[in-house]
């Protein structure tokens, strides 16, 4: 069964239930909406068609009512969220069938039993229709809605309060009443309190909902200002990056930014952002999400980073983050370092991706790169990290140049003129710097702009009038087409100097008839970028000879006159709707035509009469003369306002007539939308095959490291072993040393026992200075032998640090052993360069024993050279004192004692 009949059949359904509410009847328009939730029917309500308005209607009317069965109620309801598929859906029913009020109506009467199941599928509803819509609280049942949740987040009802806190959160951001109004209540500080705990909750949906209410209602309180402190907001900083990467959920994600852009409205908080110590790494992370190629959470991620880059000091940063290259070990190896390389990259692949649904998210990150390139443009250096990650980015860019066919109709035109204008805004940011301007006119070329020019001339001249909007409307195809054009021969004009034949396709262009309607849509536009670029353009294209000036005066002059008629026009419609329709007033007509009959019979009888004049003299002629020209005059004043009327309708019929093309329009779109739709959820059934079979590879992969990472472990051990026995070792050597410098210490006391016999054997001066110079070049020795212990010692410290840096890379390489198999190939390699080092190490250390052990010999010899040294004194004093004893008898004994 087709939608159509299964919508006649529900409309039947839906009259007959209300003609009488039997079971019988209830029974059958239940099993007429089941029918028609098992079609698919998304864009029902965007396709403007009286059927589907009369059934949603009747089936709200219905789901309002108190007398209809819970049962059939909940069937319409989720009928209802099936329809709220998109934006455009959702905002139907809340503004044209007032579904909010109604859903609110619905949980005020069953209150009682807040657990029910209806009462949560109408709160999961209401969420979903909330989100990013602004809700007066003098509605219908809203502040019965707001009570109802207070009560139900202080009673801490498990089974509804994470809707409860959801939909409060929608209902409280960016609503001043709203906010006022709980602000209002007597229980404010207990519902304060009560959200205070909420954020220990072990949900993190919950203490996103819970952290979004509180600061949409006490940001700029002093309860806002003691929870959102310095002491406390980077752990909030922390929690929400950790559930924008993390979430578990694409619900709680878009919550998270959605919190997250709040807080950088205030000042206070964006300062604190800005000297977050985490915030590099948090954004590198947040980048990561880019790499899905799903378009929801990849547009609340752009989001997120256009929000930052309003703050000035979160431009420069997020500048450093996206242009920034890794360093050269994090490039080589580091899981890390790749993903922050690749943060521009993704910025860049979503730009020429060809997801469906991913135009925004394109649009989304060209504004981002020109906030970003502005920025660092602006500097006062520009790092060469910049200008390779621009050479990457413009052959991307020139490709988006492409692509434009006049015959896929005006939803591809405009996406692709409004794709057109963010790429040349980009474009022309680069051209502001000479280096950049290098790089663009080097891969630019003028017949790519020509043809871009040409297409969009092409473009803005066949544009259909009945699906365009009025030329005061941004949103016209015409207005878009011109500001692309407009924008392309801006960059043609600040290339012309710098790409070859520029400058003739520039000023070719510029003489051109067709151009005259972009430029004076430009010049006429309320816009001041339009105004200025238009007005630049029309400086450069004044001197031409051929330039068409009188044409653009003509057409300037059109659009003035356009825009004031249609403010004539818009106050007339007023007026026109104070008065009652044309179709009603028959009666007026058919009044006015009688009295035209009237007024003709009246002319006649005065010709007759003027005829008669001469014969019949009348003094009351002139009199009878004046009162008809005065109903004449009124009668002609009544024909102008019922022709005023007249055109009035007829405007209105042409703008319906408008409004019906472009509602066909959009019908087609919204087709052409679904059948994209199912293609992309294809992909994706497609994709998560893929992945499956991706993710067990991956676990294999993780075993296999494991075993590796337990056999480098065993090494590790090993290795500890070694170094103990290394330990050991340097521990005998410094005893050796120690006993070495208690031998040293004795020498010196020998050295000052042979000072004092120096003194005594004054005759035997010459051979004491012999001595002496030996014993100096003995002591030089040692002092040398002392230089070479220290020299071992140092080279002895620096292989003990050598051997714990070493062991520091091993820690690293553990670490690296899980990306794949070739690095652990590279650390097997490691190890055994490792393994030399210590070779080298313990021969240093036999080196140094054999080098100690030489020094103890020699140490030997000098004590022997030194006994016989003494052994000479000896006899030299014996042969002193046979001299003495020959030359003086008597001072014998004397010479005895002092031998």
């Amino acid at each position: 069964m087709d939608v159509t009949t299964c919508l006649k059949s529900l409309l039947l359904a839906i009259q007959q239930y209300r003609d009488s509410r039997t079971a019988q009847h209830a029974a059958q328009l239940q099993k007429q909406v089941e029918k028609l939730s098992g079609l698919k029917c998304e864009q029902l309500l965007s396709s403007a068609q009286v059927l589907p308005s009369e059934c949603v209607s009747g089936l709200v009317e219905l789901a309002g009512n108190p007398s209809t069965s819970p049962t059939l109620t909940s069937s319409i309801i989720s009928l209802l969220s099936q329809l709220a598929c998109d934006d455009q859906s959702r905002e139907i029913l809340h503004s044209s069938y007032n579904l909010t009020s109604t859903l609110a109506a619905v949980i005020h009467c069953h209150s009682n039993t807040p657990g029910e199941a209806l009462v949560l599928q109408c709160l999961q509803v209401l969420q979903k229709l909330t989100y990013n819509t602004r809700i007066f609280q003098s509605a219908s049942c809203i502040h019965e809605l707001i009570t109802f949740l207070m009560t139900n987040i202080q009673s801490q009802n498990e089974d509804v309060v994470m809707s409860c806190l959801g939909l409060l959160a929608n209902l409280c951001r960016d609503n001043i009443s709203v906010q006022i109004y709980i602000k209002s209540l007597d229980n404010v500080k207990q519902f304060y309190r009560t959200l205070i705990n909420f954020l220990a909750h072990n949900s993190l949906t919950v203490v996103v909902f819970t952290l979004s209410i509180l600061a949409s209602l006490s940001l700029n309180e002093k309860v806002g200002e003691k929870l959102f402190d310095a002491k406390n907001i980077h752990q909030t900083f922390q929690l929400v990056f950790n559930i924008i990467v993390n979430g578990d959920g694409t619900l709680t994600r878009k919550y998270s930014v959605d919190l997250l852009v709040d807080l950088l409205k205030n000042p206070k908080i964006a300062d604190y952002l800005t000297r977050y110590p985490h915030f590099s790494a948090c954004v590198s992370q947040v980048l990561g999400l880019l790499h899905s190629k799903d378009p929801d959470p990849a547009a609340k991620v752009l989001e997120l980073l256009l929000a930052m880059c309003s703050v000035s000091g979160l431009r420069s940063l997020l500048c450093e983050v996206v242009f920034k290259p890794a360093g050269p070990k994090l490039r080589a190896a580091g899981r890390d370092g790749g993903r922050k390389a690749q943060c521009g990259l993704a910025l860049v692949q979503w730009l020429s991706s060809p997801v469906e649904g991913g135009e925004s998210c394109s649009l989304q990150v060209l504004q981002l790169l020109s906030e970003l390139l502005e920025e660092t443009l602006g500097a006062e250096s520009m790092p060469d990290s910049t200008l390779s990650f621009v050479e990457m980015l413009l052959p991307t860019l020139l490709g988006l140049l492409k692509g434009l066919n006049l015959s896929q109709g005006d939803a591809h035109l405009r996406k692709h003129c409004l794709r057109i204008s963010y790429v040349t805004s980009l474009l022309l940011i680069l051209c502001t710097e000479d280096a950049t301007r290098s790089l663009v006119s080097c891969q630019i070329s003028a017949q790519l702009c020509l043809s871009q020019v040409e297409a969009l001339l092409s473009c803005c001249h066949s544009s259909n009038p009945l699906s365009c909007l009025p030329p005061s409307s941004d949103d016209d195809l015409s207005q878009v087409c011109a500001e692309a054009l407009l924008k392309t021969l801006e960059l043609m004009s600040k290339l012309r100097q710098h790409v070859k034949d520029m400058e003739t396709s520039f000023y070719r262009m510029l003489q051109d008839q067709r151009i005259v309607t972009p430029l004076s849509l430009a010049l006429t536009s309320h816009h001041r970028d339009s105004v200025q670029t238009g007005l630049s353009l029309l400086f450069e294209a004044t001197p031409l000879p051929d330039f068409p000036s009188f044409v653009l005066g003509e057409s300037i002059a059109a659009n003035n006159a356009y825009r004031q008629r249609e403010a004539e026009l818009s106050v007339k419609r007023v007026a026109v709707q104070e008065v009652p329709p044309l179709r009603t007033n028959t009666s007026t007509l058919d009044s006015s035509s009688v009295h035209s009959k009237s007024v003709h019979s009246l002319v006649e009888k005065i010709q007759t009469g003027l005829e008669l004049q001469e014969q019949v003299k009348d003094s009351h002629v002139s009199e009878i003369i004046d009162v008809y020209e005065q109903k004449l005059g009124a009668y002609a004043s009544k024909e102008s306002r019922l022709q005023d009327l007249l055109e009035a309708k007829a405007l209105a019929l042409s703008q319906a007539d408008r409004l019906l093309a472009q509602y066909r329009f959009q019908r087609a779109q919204a087709e052409a939308e679904a059948r994209k739709l199912g293609g992309l959820l294809k992909d994706a059934e497609r994709r998560r095959e893929e992945l499956k079979v991706e993710l067990s590879g991956q676990v294999l992969e993780v075993e296999r490291s494991r075993a590796d990472m337990e056999e480098l472990l065993q090494h590790n051990s090993r290795l500890q072993r070694d170094s103990e026995e290394h330990q050991a070792l340097k521990g005998a050597y410094n005893t050796l040393l120690n006993r070495f410098n208690e031998t040293e210490r004795l020498l010196k006391e020998v050295q000052a026992a042979h000072v004092s016999l120096t003194k005594q054997t004054d005759t035997l001066k010459k051979n004491h200075e012999a001595l002496q110079l030996q014993q100096n070049k003995t002591a030089s020795l040692l002092q040398e032998r002392e230089e070479e212990i220290r020299s071992l010692n140092s080279d002895l410290q620096k292989k003990n640090g050598e051997i714990s840096g070493l062991r520091a890379e091993l820690r690293a390489e553990e670490e690296k052993v899980k990306e794949k198999e070739q690095e652990r190939r590279d650390l097997e390699e490691t190890v055994d360069v490792l393994r030399k080092e210590l070779n080298k190490t313990e021969q240093a250390r036999k080196d140094a024993s054999i080098k100690a052990s030489s020094l103890e010999l020699q140490k030997s010899q000098l004590e022997t050279k030194l006994k016989q040294k003494e052994d000479e004194l000896n006899k030299h004093s014996a042969m002193i004192a046979m001299i003495h004893s020959l030359s003086s008898g008597k001072m014998k004994s004397d010479v005895n004692l002092s031998l």
